[in-house]
């Protein structure tokens, strides 16, 4: 399977945006109701980018596989050393270890990045597969919000799974 990692660039974002809209459309990895259009997913992209974040995407024989990208976890200062991760892989390409890839790469990223928790907020439910995927990558579950979102007509819990970067909260950052 070659699979080539590299930083999305604009081209991208046409691809990206289908993949999107079909996960806001279907699924609940994401509790957006409307897909945003390919112009506000540009600009997402831009803003995270822009903010030293990774964005990166898989591309699998010559063809667009998935992609993942770090953010900022919360906006008070106190936060500034945890990203939240989120992954995308296309429907075609599950099962070939695209979305481990992708994630190996963002948290080997955040962490050259000095960033020292990474989160991840999950739609249910709590012993699915991307509970489980992020389980193999060293994430913990650390907390369960019943009922906090509503999508497809019905209550969906979040589910927050946290992995330690680096040091994690063992020492200071370098950057204090």
């Amino acid at each position: 399977m070659p699979l080539e990692l590299r930083d999305a660039v604009e081209t991208d974002f046409d691809t990206i945006t289908a993949l999107y809209a079909r996960e806001v459309a279907d699924g609940v990895a994401t509790y957006e109701y409307d897909a945003p259009d390919v112009d506000e997913m540009r600009r997402r992209w831009l803003t995270i980018t822009s903010a030293g974040y990774p964005y990166i995407v898989a591309i699998r024989d010559g063809v667009f596989a998935g992609y993942a990208y770090a953010g900022g976890f919360r906006t008070r200062i106190g936060y500034r050393f945890t990203v939240e991760s989120s992954v995308y892989v296309e429907h075609a390409q599950h099962g070939h270890g695209i979305g481990r890839v992708l994630m190996e790469r963002l948290i080997e990223l955040c962490t050259q990045r000095g960033y020292r928790q990474m989160m991840a907020v999950i739609g249910p439910p709590l012993d699915g597969p991307s509970v489980q995927f992020h389980q193999r990558l060293g994430f913990e579950t650390v907390g369960v919000l019943p009922g906090s979102g509503r999508k497809h007509g019905r209550w969906l819990d979040t589910i927050l799974m946290q992995r330690a970067l680096g040091d994690g909260a063992a020492t200071p950052p370098e950057d204090e």
